[in-house]
């Protein structure tokens, strides 16, 4: 008897510990299985919903119904959509058909455009067209230009052409310009040579120079290497340096030689340091290895 007693309370015991464990796992169900409804999912048993939870769900998929007629979705149910929703949408679909028509993108379905539209869309197609011929990228008809738009459209052509040639475009045709222009071409090829050596840079022709710009160039290319002798770079050519400036280098790089030494950073060479300078660098300041 006392066994079956003793049995008994720790059923009851165990029962309550597992409670809120049962509690806790069937609220946590309940509250997915509000997710799950309120996403439209498969999932979703409305059956275990509240009354205030099934108008939260109803709630959502209203919503969610409205944004897939906006988006022209398939899953769009026109019926279900309120008035004013409805008349939304309308609007929506309505300027989305304008636009497309005005960007000749997507679908345009004209017959849905008003008079004022249709006149605006077809500027806006013949504006487009003019674009097209002018850069020629994308569809052009010429058939549709008029007089004044092909004149814009040649004009716009030649100065392409002209820049093209100035700037040395492999698009340049020279055989289209004219005797000004190949002048305008020839000086701005010209500019651009002398600028080409000045700074060193490829496709440079020294003998198209003249002779100012001959010595302006070897004025620019002797600091370069002057400034690449005092950097230390490898493109240094010490052979064309001045008396002065090797003179000048000498002493930049004694210089630096004694503080790398006095200071302890840097690469020191001792060899290189005056009796007086080297007594004066502290013991501490010698390398660890040679």
């Amino acid at each position: 008897m006392k066994v079956m007693l003793r049995r008994f309370l720790w059923t009851q015991i165990v029962c309550l510990s597992l409670w809120p464990v049962l509690v806790f796992g069937q609220s946590f169900d309940l509250t997915q299985n509000l997710a799950d409804c309120k996403r439209g999912n498969d999932a979703c048993d409305r059956s275990r919903l509240t009354e205030a939870q099934s108008a939260e769900v109803a709630r959502a998929d209203q919503r969610r119904n409205v944004s897939n007629c906006r988006n022209s979705f398939e899953s769009c149910d026109r019926s279900k959509l309120t008035e004013r929703e409805a008349t939304a949408l309308a609007v929506a679909d309505h300027q989305r058909n304008v636009s497309n028509c005005e960007d000749g993108l997507g679908s345009c379905e004209a017959s849905r455009l008003t008079r004022f539209e249709a006149r605006d869309v077809a500027d806006a197609a013949q504006r487009r067209n003019v674009a097209n011929c002018e850069v020629g990228v994308g569809s052009c008809d010429f058939s549709k230009l008029t007089p004044a738009e092909v004149l814009h459209l040649a004009i716009a052509a030649r100065e392409r052409n002209v820049g093209d040639c100035k700037n040395g475009a492999s698009s340049c045709d020279r055989s289209k310009l004219t005797p000004s222009e190949t002048s305008e071409v020839t000086t701005a090829e010209h500019n651009r040579n002398a600028q080409n050596c000045e700074n060193g840079w490829d496709e440079c022709d020294y003998s198209e120079l003249t002779p100012l710009e001959a010595r302006e160039t070897a004025s620019a290319e002797h600091q370069r290497n002057v400034s690449a002798c005092k950097e230390g770079l490898e493109t240094c050519d010490y052979s064309k340096l001045t008396q002065w400036e090797t003179s000048a280098l000498a002493n930049i790089e004694h210089r630096r030689n004694y503080t790398a030494c006095s200071k302890g950073y840097g690469y020191c060479d001792r060899s290189r340091l005056t009796p007086a300078e080297a007594a004066a660098i502290p013991a501490e300041n010698n390398p660890t290895s040679r």
